[in-house]
């Protein structure tokens, strides 16, 4: 297939190129805006490759969006191109709005007309994965519930209500339209190439500079963390063996409160960069958990996240290969090199 992907120079859209590059046969259209978040050195491995083509252009542009799908004939889109960070759509929604939303909908509109000149054979076999995530269902407080395909929306920021706007455009349009769309909710990913901004990357650089940790309230925040490389594996399955018109849930079953995942970071940095650890009042080199530092909570901050992947595991036969501990080593690994010669751009 030729693909074209959103957000390939991105965290989640980099590591899915990369991937698709080096394990598959496909042909990769990447486009991406190249915001504060994306990033080209994360595509250094693949850029000269003949089978990726980069275009630097918003996908709320049309006229940009139809000359690429002119040009490049795409037999499949995965839409990962979003603002995701919930920080920045507080103090400021309206990039989100604009990016989450009216660019969603650019481009569905893009594709629909494309989709709908295809030939026979060609018009049947063309696919549109919408990528989101878990934060459209909103929050789960203090129960053991999980987050279903079927549970209803109750979105909490500017972030995540415009997430949940765009899975319902993309909805829609398959409703509406019969583009054959399908979409993935997905779990806090982390691993290589993260922007800096994230939890994980966040605490590795601030621990490794003696900086404070921060840590919103008390750190009983929970999520469900998921290896980078297992996510795009399981939207690679979606995409080839996914039903038309389905959702699936995409998670580690691995729900963990973030204090614990600071101090999991805080151990490996004691273990593998221990020439940064801080000066205990005893005078002594200490844990990197002394930097920790809580400090007050966000607005609308929600208290825990789980989502149920049973149906990507049963029907598509997909499970995570990465456990917490292994996949956190290799982010910890991946970052204190980067931290001594950190990447261009």
């Amino acid at each position: 297939m030729k693909i074209l992907i959103t957000g390939g120079a991105g965290f989640i859209g980099s590591a899915l190129v990369r991937q698709l590059i080096v394990q598959g046969g496909d042909d990769i259209v990447n486009v991406d805006k190249l915001t504060y978040a994306g990033n080209k050195e994360s595509l250094a491995s693949v850029m000269a490759n003949p089978r990726h083509v980069f275009e630097q252009v918003d996908i709320c542009n049309r006229a940009e969006l139809d000359r690429i799908f002119a040009r490049q004939q795409p037999d499949a889109v995965m839409h990962l191109a979003a603002e995701s960070h919930v920080d920045r759509s507080i103090h400021g929604p309206d990039a989100f709005i604009h990016s989450n939303v009216v660019g969603t909908y650019t481009l569905l509109e893009a594709a629909r007309q494309y989709w709908q000149a295809l030939p026979g054979r060609r018009r049947e076999a063309f696919r549109f994965l919408h990528v989101s995530t878990d934060e459209v269902y909103g929050d789960l407080e203090d129960s053991d519930a999980l987050f279903t395909e079927h549970t209803p929306y109750a979105p909490s920021s500017p972030y995540s209500a415009t997430k949940a706007a765009s899975d319902h455009l993309v909805h829609a349009w398959r409703r509406t339209y019969g583009l054959p769309t399908l979409a993935s909710h997905c779990t806090n990913n982390y691993g290589p190439y993260q922007f800096p901004e994230k939890l994980i990357p966040r605490m590795i650089i601030n621990a490794v500079r003696g900086e404070p940790l921060p840590l919103y309230g008390h750190g009983r925040h929970v999520r469900d963390w998921l290896y980078v490389d297992d996510h795009v594996r399981a939207l690679r399955i979606i995409l080839e063996h996914g039903r038309v018109g389905q959702t699936y849930n995409v998670g580690a079953h691995n729900p963990l409160r973030n204090i614990d995942v600071v101090r999991a970071v805080c151990r490996l940095l004691d273990e593998l960069h221990p020439e940064s650890r801080p000066i205990g009042p005893d005078g002594a080199p200490a844990s990197h958990e002394q930097l920790i530092t809580h400090v007050e909570d966000r607005p609308g901050h929600d208290l825990r996240y789980a989502l149920d992947a049973g149906k990507l595991r049963q029907e598509l036969g997909w499970a995570p290969q990465e456990s917490f501990e292994s996949g956190l080593r290799k982010t910890v690994q991946w970052f204190l090199q980067w931290y001594e010669a950190p990447p261009r751009g």
